[in-house]
């Protein structure tokens, strides 16, 4: 009989493909998600009946438990951007990866991998890093062995973070950041894939491993990578800090006043606390190169899933390739 991994949150940006990773390593993968009929894309990623999705609230006990029994492994890849509602810092990165670890260490499973981020700081004055601190520490209580990946931003074909600005791009001839200085160490999803593999093989030792890629840049600087790679031309604007925590809190009233009818996805006050402090791998952390993992550059995949955003989208390389024949 094949092991079994169960991975929460295993359709997310970072989970589908850890899900497809330990697919192709012959394991069993459960995909423990909210809504199940929205994550049937996994199923072809394993054989018939390898990979199935299956619902779960990692807010209560019985189902977080229900879909572990029988696992060899667990990896939990739940995160949140929200602050309010049930689904919150506190409930889903505090108490919900506190009670996968609890539940993993009674049901006896033999290993466990999490999914946090850099900057996770008890003390940090971002909700969001705190959260991610206290849940590293609840999983740390019940479950000492456990393997904790801290990636810095994530980049790759469904990222959160590219595509947005990218799409910010095609609005106006601006593009403005808040904290254009703050220096980011941006990683490849499958790398960070990588490593989550390895540990639920029992191939990575037990510990805190910070993930960052083979650059180094400012959020500027890559704004203006992210730019080039998509042939347009903006004037990158870098906004005090002060400015953006008005920003973000005229859209954080925006969302509370309207009851959630208004998600704000663009920024938020958290998100420009965080941003004031650099996202970069600690200098002597454990990381991807102690993993064996060799880190893949930036330039290497954002043109693969950034040209929608050119003007002349897929088309973007014939024309320009056109512009160097000479009229005979």
């Amino acid at each position: 009989m094949s092991k079994l991994v169960t991975i929460y949150g295993g359709s997310g940006f970072v989970g589908r493909y850890i899900a497809r990773r330990m697919a192709k390593e012959g394991w069993r993968v459960r995909v423990a998600v909210r809504r199940p009929n929205e994550a049937m894309f996994v199923k072809p990623y394993g054989t018939v009946g390898q990979v199935e999705p299956v619902f779960c609230n990692i807010r209560d006990d019985d189902s977080v438990r229900a879909v572990m029994m029988g696992a060899d492994a667990v990896v939990n890849c739940v995160g949140t951007f929200a602050k309010s509602g049930k689904n919150n810092f506190e409930a889903v990165q505090d108490e919900g990866a506190e009670r996968i670890a609890r539940i993993a260490q009674e049901l006896g499973v033999r290993r466990m991998v999490h999914i946090s981020a850099l900057g996770a700081d008890a003390d940090s004055e971002s909700l969001y890093s705190r959260s991610k601190a206290m849940g590293e520490k609840g999983i740390l209580a019940h479950f000492p062995e456990a393997v904790i990946l801290r990636p810095s931003v994530i980049f790759g074909t469904e990222d959160g973070f590219f595509n947005k600005f990218a799409g910010m791009s095609r609005l106006g001839p601006v593009l403005a950041l808040v904290g254009g200085e703050t220096r980011f160490q941006p990683v490849y999803v499958d790398d960070v894939a990588k490593a989550a593999v390895m540990g639920a093989l029992g191939q990575a030792p037990a510990g805190i491993y910070e993930l960052g890629g083979p650059d180094v840049s400012t959020l500027r600087e890559l704004m203006h990578q992210m730019l080039d790679v998509i042939r347009r031309r903006r004037l990158v604007v870098n906004l005090p800090f002060g400015v953006g925590s008005l920003i973000g809190w005229g859209f954080d009233t925006l969302q509370a006043v309207t009851l959630g009818l208004f998600s704000n996805t663009i920024l938020t006050r958290d998100q420009v606390r965080s941003l004031r402090h650099d996202n970069i791998v600690t200098e002597g952390a454990k990381g991807l190169a102690d993993l064996g993992i060799k880190p893949v550059a930036l330039e290497a995949v954002l043109p693969e899933y950034l040209w929608p955003y050119r003007p002349s989208g897929q088309y973007a390389a014939i024309k320009e390739s056109a512009k160097n024949f000479r009229k005979t």
